[in-house]
């Protein structure tokens, strides 16, 4: 049976238009007014695990309550056998209140959407109850994974391990399938042997299992470049990220003398996979896992976008250890976040540009995060914003929505672009919500990486122009 990992990752309706010009504290943010009335975060924080989460099953160790448990035995994998994934139509509060309730009662589990649509993970044991229940609430719904299970083990190709990798250059990436931790590094490894005149390869840190997070810095070496950083997979489920992180690399070194002057003289800073731990659980015991590996007490993990220090602990962070958004003991209390700190703080580069990938909902994000205000200069970056939505569409892509995060999503405090902008005072920092829209959610099959990395690749071009001028 199936065990579903709880997520909330709801979407408020866009009122970019109600910002008021209003000054607002010390910080001199702007307020934005509420989309909803119902606090969409009071939902995002009490997200928890239980043992009521974890259905039956003959697999070992889902017999366990707590997922800091299975560290001890690597043999267990969660199954998702007969949940499926459903976007539901909404048509007011009052509905969105149904959903909570079922959530509550650990039926379902909200993945993402926006105010009048939200996709849910329904219990393979909870089917018939929720059809019910959306029935007599006239709540239209659409299956759109009909078995998480058989996506999830249909989404990325096995690698043929006979395979001769000599036609890659010594390396195996593909941009045709999902890869292993290592499979990654020795790309980077790769790289930093094989363009020593651009390429340095440096570990700014460890993970809580001691597993290091590298960082490959991408530059011609003159004077006066500024810098720009970024970074995926800070989220284990996201795989699309790391993947599409590794494509920009590979397409800015294979590519630089090709590059536009605004790409060629910035320093890239860019850590492809911030979680380490986490994503190699997502691939040996269980795929939707989001935190990192760090016991808190009875459970594990912290969310390590709730856990960097800008107003650390505010809304839509959660307290509690089991919490799926759980934001830590204190800010950086993660070494995995505390790595990215430090560096950033101590690298003395000309920082103009931050740019971390998530996934799913097509969004260009900016501050603020922790609250529904924006800072002084949102309007440049609302116009960045919409440079890289129209770059993405040029470059084939879908449509981005652009905006503040926590009015465009909600307020979640803790966030790595709030840090970054305002603690680190950088100029354009944006999170990318990578595709797609819902059809798959994070399980988001591997034949979309290469069109969801060059999208990916066409806003970061945007970002360096910017970023040359800023």
């Amino acid at each position: 049976m199936a065990k579903v990992v709880i997520l909330v990752f709801l979407v408020t309706t866009g009122c970019f238009g109600a910002i008021r010009a209003r000054h607002v504290g010390e910080f001199d943010d702007f307020p934005i007014k509420k989309a909803l009335p119902l606090e969409i975060e009071d939902v995002i924080d009490d997200e928890q695990y239980s043992p009521k989460t974890i259905d039956d099953t003959d697999e070992p160790l889902t017999n366990y309550a707590n997922d800091s448990l299975r560290d001890a035995f690597p043999q267990g994998r969660i199954l998702y056998t007969g949940s499926q994934l459903w976007k539901t139509i909404l048509d007011n509060d009052d509905q969105l209140e149904v959903l909570r309730r079922l959530k509550e009662e650990q039926d379902i589990t909200m993945w993402g959407g926006n105010a009048t649509s939200i996709d849910i993970l329904v219990k393979s044991g909870s089917l018939n109850k929720v059809r019910q229940v959306l029935s007599d609430e006239n709540i239209v719904y659409h299956v759109t994974i009909n078995d998480l299970q058989k996506a999830i083990d249909e989404e990325n190709p096995p690698l043929d391990e006979d395979e001769d990798f000599d036609n890659r250059n010594g390396h195996r990436l593909t941009w045709q399938a999902y890869h292993r931790l290592d499979d990654i590094y020795g790309y980077l490894d790769y790289l930093a042997e094989t363009y020593p005149d651009l390429v340095t390869l440096q570990t700014i840190g460890s993970s809580v299992a001691g597993r290091p997070i590298k960082l490959i810095k991408i530059s011609n070496g003159q004077t006066g470049n500024k810098a720009v950083w970024i970074d995926g997979g800070i989220h284990a489920r996201e795989w699309i990220t790391p993947a599409t992180v590794t494509y920009i690399i590979n397409n800015f070194i294979s590519n630089w003398e090709n590059e536009p002057k605004s790409v060629q003289n910035i320093d890239w800073y860019i850590a492809p996979l911030l979680n380490p731990d986490g994503y190699e659980y997502t691939h040996t015991v269980d795929r939707l896992w989001r935190k990192n590996r760090k016991r808190a007490g009875s459970c594990a993990g912290t969310d390590l976008n709730r856990n960097f220090g800008y107003r650390w602990g505010g809304q839509g962070s959660s307290k509690n250890p089991c919490a799926e958004t759980y934001g830590g003991s204190g800010p950086f209390s993660e070494p995995e976040t505390l790595a990215v700190q430090r560096f950033i703080s101590s690298a003395g580069a000309k920082w103009k540009a931050y740019v971390s990938f998530h996934s799913y909902g097509q969004y260009i994000l900016y501050p603020w995060g922790y609250n529904r205000v924006v800072p002084p200069d949102y309007k440049d970056l609302e116009a960045v914003g919409q440079q890289i939505a129209q770059a993405i569409r040029n470059a084939g892509g879908p449509s981005y929505t652009v905006g503040p995060a926590a009015n465009t999503l909600y307020p979640a405090a803790g966030g790595s672009d709030d840090w970054a902008k305002g603690s680190m005072k950088i100029k354009y920092a944006y999170t990318i919500e990578l595709r797609d829209n819902g059809r798959y959610g994070f399980v988001l099959p591997a034949n979309y990486i290469q069109p969801t990395a060059k999208e990916a690749l066409a806003a970061v071009r945007v970002i360096a122009d910017a970023a040359s001028k800023a």
